[in-house]
């Protein structure tokens, strides 16, 4: 099925909130400082009934902070600029670009629990291609910041789109999400997939259908 791209508050979801802007302009409220977020973990050691103040979680809420800095790093990069830099000296070659199976790790916005997957995005040129290691910076931006998995899929294509301008621009998605492994349902091995599909792609169905046979396409 297309995921459907949504005007998400302060444009988070289509990629146009704070990326590579640390101002906090776009935000409700200004960004709180390390030390609250540190104080907000301490905060939830002791709601679920742990001491905060015993040797194995001296170090934890400094230590979460650090990491949800690297985890949600995706807020403060811009799409747009790293698929700024396109290649046109491609000697006429207009057909498809594939780059499958390209890992993420994200976090479901209901629960905060991970998102595991592969990214598949596929383009059909018009006169420039991109470096290939940008579509997968690409999926790895959106990925780091709290997702559901229909928006990740749109945004990625709404990125490449927008940006490249190509004839085209097809991406799936396959992930298991912790939120139904861990809690809920708790169906292990469990596995989504969502698609979208932009210009030839969606007009045309045998452009779609060979995107698709692409990536069954295994060593």
């Amino acid at each position: 099925m297309d995921a459907i791209l949504k005007n998400f508050r302060n444009g988070i979801a289509d990629g146009k909130g704070h990326g590579g802007d640390t101002s906090n302009e776009n935000l409700p409220t200004p960004r709180p400082s390390e030390d609250e977020a540190r104080a907000a973990v301490e905060l939830l050691l002791r709601w679920i009934g742990d001491d905060p103040a015993r040797e194995g979680l001296r170090d934890t809420p400094a230590r979460v902070a650090k990491a949800y800095h690297d985890l949600f790093s995706g807020y403060d990069q811009s799409a747009e600029e790293i698929l700024g830099r396109t290649f046109e000296e491609v000697s006429g070659y207009d057909d498809l670009v594939l780059v499958k199976d390209i890992p993420f790790y994200s976090h479901c916005e209901h629960h905060m629990v991970p998102i595991v997957g592969k990214a598949h995005v596929g383009y059909l040129p018009n006169g420039k291609v991109l470096g290939l290691s940008k579509i997968a910076r690409v999926v790895d931006i959106f990925g780091r910041r709290l997702q559901t998995q229909e928006a990740l899929t749109a945004q990625i294509a709404n990125a490449i789109d927008t940006t490249l301008k190509p004839r085209g621009v097809a991406v799936m998605i396959e992930a298991e999400h912790m939120c139904m492994v861990m809690r809920g349902v708790q169906k292990l091995g469990s596995t989504t997939m969502t698609s979208t599909f932009t210009g030839e792609f969606k007009t045309i169905p045998e452009e779609q259908a060979r995107f698709i046979s692409m990536l069954r396409m295994r060593n």
